[in-house]
């Protein structure tokens, strides 16, 4: 699957959504990638997800786990899974706490793991992922992501791969351009960061 016949999967499902938007990170930016709409259609999901597998099997050769940060991971991580022939476990968070495995899910000596993620802006989720596989025996390999809209500077600690890099600008909320400023903000995605 090229770039822009990913691209095209987002835009015909209305997921490529410009404005004003207030992103996860507390940031801002005029262009928001809406994942849900992707996931909540199967036969979509089933494309992207099948396609970042062969770019895992290429970039990272067997893997045997798939490890994903919840929530928005779990269907891209459990669809890549099943294509790799992997396991798909998670990540959550213990209330006001850092991400844990947990559910008995453990990564076993002689297992190679990669993260999976929906979307890259700053790599925080997937870093913190990371941190939390720190004592797992296995090997934890790599990350992959359907869109990286750091411009490949989303910093993880491992190497990354997606099916699109993007570089679309993000802002802090007090140094935005004007023609952002103009535009009521809207915060679409579902961390609990107050709107302005």
């Amino acid at each position: 699957m090229t770039p822009e016949e990913v691209l095209e999967e987002f835009r015909s499902a209305g997921a490529l959504m410009q404005g004003h938007f207030i992103l996860s990170s507390g940031l801002r930016s005029p262009t928001f990638l809406q994942k849900m709409t992707i996931f909540s259609d199967p036969a979509r999901t089933e494309r992207l997800c099948r396609a970042l597998a062969e770019v895992i099997t290429r970039q990272f050769g067997r893997i045997d786990i798939v490890v994903s940060p919840a929530i928005g991971g779990i269907i891209p991580g459990y669809e890549t899974a099943r294509h790799l022939g992997a396991r798909a476990i998670f990540v959550e968070r213990d209330p006001g706490g850092p991400f844990t495995l947990r559910r008995g899910f453990s990564i076993p000596a002689g297992t190679r793991a990669v993260i999976v993620e929906d979307i890259v802006t700053t790599g925080l989720s997937a870093r913190e992922c990371l941190a939390s596989l720190k004592d797992e025996a296995g090997e934890v390999v790599g990350a992959a992501c359907l869109i990286d809209r750091s411009g490949g500077r989303g910093e993880i600690g491992l190497p990354l791969v997606s099916l699109v890099t993007l570089d679309i600008p993000t802002y802090s909320p007090d140094a935005l351009p004007p023609e952002l400023a103009a535009l009521p903000a809207v915060k679409p995605g579902s961390r609990a960061i107050p709107a302005p």
